[in-house]
């Protein structure tokens, strides 16, 4: 089952319209490491040296180059025919991903410019183009191997160490073109409410004109059944409409939660009238469900749940962060779903929002977690705030998505344990997140030293379910309280902070591996599916067992790189059969 919006491969299913061209494919290419590109005028006349295909990055197989040393500073350009008849439309392209900064030329004329490695963005490039013509799309991408920048899990040596790989540089997700009139629906933020069986929409329109008559009507169905249809007179770019999905008319039967086991989702379609014209029609979808946290407890629609997640770093062995296919994503979720997980904690990653999309439908939650910075400085302050933003508005509407994790392990902040400065950062984003979407927890140190989090998450290596027991059974008060450390070295809390009352999760244990020369696992590695078995039951079993722990979280979905902890290997196949793992995670 697929939403009314679902069109294959469209980038961004939240958010579909009809008339769109996808960019991805060979394109020319070429190295810059000198800077020279702009002093001699590249943009103008490409020359490539190199072809490429788009979205994979050079370092991976995948885009036909596969070297893994880093360049600085890449080129792409490719040549892409405007109809005529497309002329009075507004041309927007799309980037979903590039990274680290973006410049971006059409025919020699510079577009714009775009600085983070994860969230989307676009530009208006109707200016620049002749129509019916072939034009000239030339993209600068700019890294760096600086720390101050959301890197995640990409290295910043020459070689890959410990549990950091090979990095990513330049365009790494779909680019494509969009069609669309002057007037349109730029944004739209749904908001449910299962309590008062009530939503929102926030509107941000674009091309009001005056003396133009704007009107918008949304029509909501569920499984093609008709449930509301609201109209509304559009007098300002920016404005919210709020009505109720249930009333006496079309009955309570028409209320259907999103949940693991029902991933009811309500399709909308938007269409934007001027003068009773249609110039903007988008389809989109939303689930109503609630997160909220309660005596100890994380509640989906007001509901105890206990989260069994695992740890996905969204890593292929040809493509690395960049999936191979949307087959490639789904046949994951499916991975995950048949060895008993209800949930993934994306970790140091911005997932494709086709897997978001997938996850919806599937019903899978999803921990949605910032790629971190390393070092601690006004500039990390400045351009992980910036993205992080980005990111949040950008992924609000997914009904899958449940936490917001915006740091991780101190990464970033690595004297957060006593420095205010570190502390007031994360205190000062949770803040900004809540402003936003005061509706989702948010963790804002994942693993040890928390500040303000609405979680207690615990990151725990202990190698069997013995040692596991012996420092956590009996011993919530100590941990909490910061007597005694989580693990053999850190502390729950960071220094001033008290322990609340939040739900406490275990979202990093495990990490088991087969022997090998290869690669590394936690704790001794295993020789037998026996010896496997055996250690990862005694964990599950041992985290189950101890009463105030409401979920947990394994290392990891797939091995990667020289990192072989996975469920799965890099070419995702089982190392263990799911439905040994699945029984495992549900008795």
């Amino acid at each position: 089952m697929t939403t009314r919006a679902y069109r294959k491969d469209y980038p961004r299913p939240q958010f579909v319209r009809e008339h769109w061209l996808n960019l991805n494919g060979e394109w020319d290419f070429r190295f810059d490491d000198n800077n020279t590109g702009e002093l001699q005028k590249w943009p103008e006349q490409f020359a490539g040296t190199r072809k490429i295909t788009v979205p994979f990055t050079y370092e991976t197989p995948s885009s036909g180059i596969g070297e893994e040393v880093f360049h600085p500073r890449v080129w792409y350009s490719t040549s892409v025919p405007i109809p005529k008849e497309a002329e009075g439309k507004q041309v927007i392209l799309h980037f979903q991903a590039v990274d680290y900064i973006a410049k971006v030329w059409i025919n020699g004329i510079m577009a714009g410019s775009h600085q983070g490695g994860y969230a989307a963005f676009s530009f208006d490039i109707t200016p620049y183009l002749v129509f019916g013509a072939d034009n000239r799309i030339t993209v600068k991408a700019e890294d760096s191997n600086d720390c101050t920048q959301p890197r995640g899990k990409q290295r910043w040596t020459k070689d890959s160490f410990e549990c950091f790989y090979v990095q990513t540089t330049g365009i790494w997700q779909t680019v494509w073109l969009e069609f669309v009139e002057e007037s349109r629906l730029d944004a739209v933020k749904i908001t449910p409410d299962i309590d008062s069986n009530r939503v929102r929409f926030d509107y941000r329109v674009h091309g009001l004109t005056a003396g133009r008559d704007l009107r918008m009507e949304a029509t909501v169905t569920l499984k093609g059944n008709p449930v509301k249809r609201i109209a509304l007179t559009i007098d300002r770019p920016d404005l919210s409409v709020e009505f109720d999905l249930v009333h006496e008319t079309n009955g309570p039967w028409k209320k259907r939660l999103w949940s693991p086991q029902h991933p009811n989702l309500y399709d909308v379609e938007f269409v934007l009238y001027a003068e009773d014209r249609v110039v903007d029609r988008v389809f989109s979808y939303f689930g109503m469900r609630k997160v909220s946290i309660e005596n100890g407890q994380v509640l989906l629609n007001n509901s105890p749940i206990y989260q069994r997640l695992i740890l996905d770093q969204g890593y292929w062995k040809e493509s690395h962060l960049t999936p191979p296919s949307e087959e490639a994503l789904i046949a994951d979720i499916d991975h995950i779903l048949a060895m008993g997980y209800n949930g993934v904690r994306k970790h140091m990653k911005i997932e494709d929002a086709r897997f978001l999309y997938w996850c919806d439908v599937k019903g899978l939650l999803v921990w949605s977690e910032m790629a971190a910075t390393f070092e601690f400085q006004d500039r990390a302050v400045e351009v992980f705030t910036k993205e992080w933003i980005e990111i949040v508005h950008q992924q609000y509407n997914h009904p899958s998505i449940i936490t917001w994790v915006p740091f991780n392990e101190s990464w970033g902040v690595p004297n957060i344990q006593r420095d205010l400065k570190q502390q007031k950062f994360t205190e000062g984003i949770y803040h900004l997140t809540k402003a936003i979407d005061p509706y989702r927890p948010v963790i804002t140190n994942d693993g040890w030293e928390h500040t303000v989090s609405d979680i207690l998450t615990l990151h725990d290596y202990v190698e069997n379910g013995y040692g596991f027991l012996q420092r956590y059974a009996n011993n919530k008060e100590a941990i909490v309280n910061g007597t005694a450390a989580c693990n053999h070295w850190k502390y729950a809390l960071a220094k001033g902070y008290a322990y609340r009352g939040q739900p406490v999760i275990i979202s990093e244990f495990g990490g088991i591996a087969y022997r090998s020369d290869k690669g590394w696992g936690y704790g001794q590695q295993v020789a037998s599916d026996e010896e496997f078995l055996t250690r990862f039951e005694s964990l599950v079993q041992a985290i189950k067992s101890i009463d105030y722990i409401c979920g947990y979280c394994y290392t990891q979905l797939a091995d990667v790189q020289q990192e072989i902890n996975g469920l799965l290997t890099e070419d995702r196949i089982p190392k263990i059969p799911l439905a040994q793992i699945k029984e495992i995670n549900l008795t």
